[in-house]
Parts: structure tokens; C-alpha cells; sequence
């Protein structure tokens, strides 16, 4: 494990606004002046937008070293880490959001990564590519895997290995004692009410603890 805190770098920072609806709503959700930990962070650019716009502290967690440097270069404390060893740098409620953002579909350990977050954070918020959207059942009734705008890859060469549906993610919140705050379901960055299950092309959830008050 690696920690990198911000200082002066020759790495260029990148644009720190991000066009995406589920962010939008993810900032909504963050209280002002939280303390939030962003995992799979990228390169910093959201945490930074918290920053700016939520007066929010924390840090982010990332692997991949490109994305370390330019977190860095965006002002961003970052722990270089693999999330499939867990959380374990961080004591119980260090923070009071934890976000991870369409990242969830690519970890091996799903249960354990959610109950981690749950660990370290008062709340947690996770968004995630829907499985259970209409096209994608067409795909697989056709006798293919669905390649969509939301999951471009190929079944050969995908990086999502535990895809679900909503559904899917509220039964296994329920069964590790977690309760859903909030969810929003989007199809082409818009809300979807009607049918979402069936129409949505991504989800976002807040949910925390039982036992947390």
C-alpha cells in the first residue's frame, strides 16, 4: 500500500467536471463537509469536485498507477491499493460517505467490498451497470452476451465479472443487514421511474448499516 498526499507534480491534472448523471446525484447525496472516501477513483476528478462543491475532505483508493499520479496532479490525497484486499487501512466510521462508483460489476469479492464499506463508512453509495435492462435480456434470448453502450466489451475480454440487476443488489444488501436510504435508476443519463427494472441502463443506491443511527 502506497499513499500519495497532494503536492506540486509535473503530471497535468485533468478537467475536474465530470458530465455524468449518476455523479450529479452521487454529490447530492454528500453531505457539506464530509469526510468521503472514494474508491476506484480514477483520477481524482470526482473527489476533487467534492471537494469544491461539498467543502468535502478525504481521500481516494486506486490501483492503477497513471491514475495515482494524476489524482495526485488534481490535488487529491490517493492510497494506492487493490480493493479486492480489502479496507483494512481504515478504522471503523472514519468516514461518513464511501462511494463506489461503477465499480462494483468488476470485483471478485461483491459481499465483501459492500460490507467494508459499510465498516469504514456511516453511509455508503454505489452505482452500477443493470444486467436486468430489456436489450440485454433480448441479447441473451438471442443466444448472445449484450455489448451495450453501458458494458462496451466483449464477453471474451470484459472486465465485469458480477453483473446484477437491482433486484439482485437490494437482496444481498437485505442479507448482509444493510438498509437501502435512496436509489435513482437512469437510462441515457435520465431519470426512470416507469418499468425501471426493465429500462434503466444504470443504477445508484445509498445505503448504510442497520445498526448505524
Amino acid at each position: 500500500m502506497k499513499t500519495l498526499h497532494a503536492v506540486r507534480q509535473d503530471v497535468q491534472p485533468l478537467p475536474i467536471v465530470v458530465p455524468r448523471a449518476d455523479l450529479d446525484l452521487i454529490e447530492s447525496w454528500v453531505p457539506m463537509g464530509a469526510r468521503v472516501l472514494d474508491l476506484g477513483c480514477g483520477d481524482g476528478s470526482f473527489l476533487a469536485r467534492l471537494m469544491k462543491t461539498r467543502k468535502a475532505t478525504g481521500y481516494g483508493v486506486e490501483i492503477d498507477d497513471i491514475n495515482v499520479q494524476r489524482s495526485v496532479g488534481n490535488g487529491i490525497n490517493v492510497i494506492q491499493q487493490d480493493l479486492e484486499k480489502g479496507l483494512a487501512m481504515f478504522e471503523d466510521h472514519a468516514f461518513d460517505v464511501v462511494i463506489l462508483s461503477q465499480t462494483l460489476q468488476a470485483m471478485h469479492n461483491t459481499e465483501r467490498i459492500l460490507k467494508e464499506i459499510a465498516r469504514v463508512g456511516k453511509e455508503g453509495i454505489v452505482s452500477f451497470p443493470n444486467f436486468g435492462h430489456w436489450y440485454h435480456v433480448w441479447s441473451i434470448a438471442l443466444g448472445r452476451m449484450p455489448v451495450s453502450k453501458q458494458m462496451p466489451y466483449q464477453w471474451y475480454n470484459t472486465p465485469n465479472i458480477h453483473l446484477c440487476t437491482p433486484k439482485d443488489f437490494e437482496a444481498l444488501v437485505a442479507q448482509i443487514g444493510h438498509k437501502v436510504l435512496g436509489k435513482q435508476l437512469f437510462l441515457n443519463g435520465e431519470p426512470v421511474e416507469f418499468l425501471g427494472n426493465l429500462r434503466s441502463t444504470l443504477a445508484v443506491y445509498r445505503f448504510k448499516p442497520q445498526f448505524v443511527a
